[in-house]
């Protein structure tokens, strides 16, 4: 079973359960959720806590097509021909994650963005972006700094940097006071999920170059 030692923040679990979260934060906060029991459990208290408070709020008024409106876009709308996302459950990506992405690490459509690191962009919400990484066992991501936010989920493999060692399903929630170089770990590739509010702040003229054109 994974060891799972570094868990999302109380602020997170509550913005998760508020539903207060950008589209690529609640991404992967939900696929953190899935690997982990801990953060799982916490999530239920935070619920039930706001389901309480929805029961000592006032009722307010709404307008009486409002559920014939919500069912027209349900049935009429975008989600009308999107088919039900099927999920494998021996995948390396967790379900909530399975919603983003179709297919193994091999198949998907990585696209080099420099030192062998690859990405892939998820389409979410203009607030914040998503993406998956693979870094090659052994290479460095280049060394940066935060201008906001960014929360990095290990799905395979691990990776190293000033802080800590982080493993499958640990988290690394990082913000403008971390300045890192995560090294992925020798074995195999490291697959992150990772999502950002604001872009990095690379360090070499090289990365802050390209960063322009990878949009991280």
């Amino acid at each position: 079973m994974t060891q799972i030692k570094h868990h999302l923040t109380e602020p997170l679990l509550m913005g998760y359960a508020a539903g207060t979260l950008p589209e690529a934060f609640n991404l992967v906060v939900a696929t953190h959720i899935s690997m982990c029991d801990d953060c799982r459990a916490a999530l239920a208290g935070y619920e039930a806590v706001g389901g309480e408070v929805m029961m000592d709020t006032a009722p307010v008024d709404v307008a009486e097509d409002a559920l014939a409106a919500t069912l027209a876009l349900i049935d009429g709308g975008k989600f009308a021909d999107k088919p039900a996302p099927v999920r494998t459950k021996d995948s390396v990506f967790p379900g909530p994650l399975q919603d983003y992405v179709t297919g193994d690490i091999d198949s998907l459509k990585w696209r080099k963005v420099g030192g062998g690191v690859s990405q892939l962009v998820l389409k979410t919400s203009k607030d914040a972006s998503v993406r998956l990484l693979r870094i090659p066992a052994g290479t460095a991501v280049p060394d940066h700094g935060h201008r906001g936010t960014e929360l990095t989920l290990v799905l395979q493999g691990a990776f190293t940097d000033e802080e800590d060692r982080f493993g499958a399903g640990d988290v690394e929630v990082a913000n403008e006071d971390l300045h890192h170089t995560p090294v992925a770990e020798e074995g195999m590739d490291c697959i992150c999920l990772a999502a950002t509010d604001a872009p990095l702040r690379f360090n070499g003229l090289v990365p802050r170059i390209a960063q322009r054109f990878i949009g991280i």
